[in-house]
């Protein structure tokens, strides 16, 4: 069962979700209005995955986000807004979001989002996706692939098909530590060193 942590300041949405997380067996830790009542209730609660909405008032979505990944690195924590304009969402990824979905995904998107992070697995909304990689195709003119090894090559698809590290080690039947290296040396040839945005780079190849 995993354990989650809203954060909003619309009370209605907060309500909505505790509705359809605790009917599918998660459990709710707590309900914040703002980032300072979400740390607060980190000091008393644990959380497995995180809920944050951006634009609050007192401490919004993006410094809560340094916050916790500071604080609580092993949380998840799922970006669940109205926004996906360029700053918003570069922002939040920057800060450490796992994920981006827009809060009119419905309530399947959301399930399933949560439920992907907890394996590893980064969740980005398609309307996202889509900003992100026109974002990416705009600063860059690099050959991503050009400079890669066959095997590095192989890994980087993997990625961009939203593959864990573990997953990627099992499919080719190699070690985990092996799948880092790799990625380590990807990450310098791309000059991309967060793992969103080399997907998203990726897939936009």
């Amino acid at each position: 069962m995993y354990k989650v942590l809203l954060v909003d300041d619309e009370n209605m949405l907060l309500d909505s979700l505790e509705i359809i997380l605790s009917v599918n067996d998660m459990e709710i830790t707590g309900k914040a209005h703002d980032g300072h009542e979400a740390l607060d209730i980190l000091k008393e609660k644990e959380c497995d995955i995180a809920l944050v909405d951006l634009n609050m008032k007192g401490m919004g979505g993006i410094e809560l986000i340094g916050h916790m990944k500071r604080m609580y690195p092993g949380v998840r924590i799922l970006v669940l807004t109205t926004f996906y304009d360029d700053k918003n969402i570069t922002d939040a990824i920057s800060s450490g979001a796992d994920g981006y979905l827009l809060k009119d995904s419905g309530k399947d998107a959301i399930l399933g989002a949560v439920n992907q992070l907890m394996t590893g697995v980064s969740v980005l909304d398609p309307k996202v996706m889509s900003r992100l990689t026109s974002l990416m195709t705009k600063n860059t003119d690099v050959d991503l692939f050009g400079e890669m090894t066959d095997r590095e090559r192989e890994i980087a698809a993997l990625l961009a098909e939203g593959l864990t590290n573990g997953q990627i080690a099992d499919k080719l039947y190699i070690s985990e530590g092996t799948v880092k290296n790799y990625i380590s040396s990807i990450y310098d040839k791309t000059g991309i060193h967060d793992r969103v945005k080399l997907v998203v780079a990726l897939s936009g190849k």
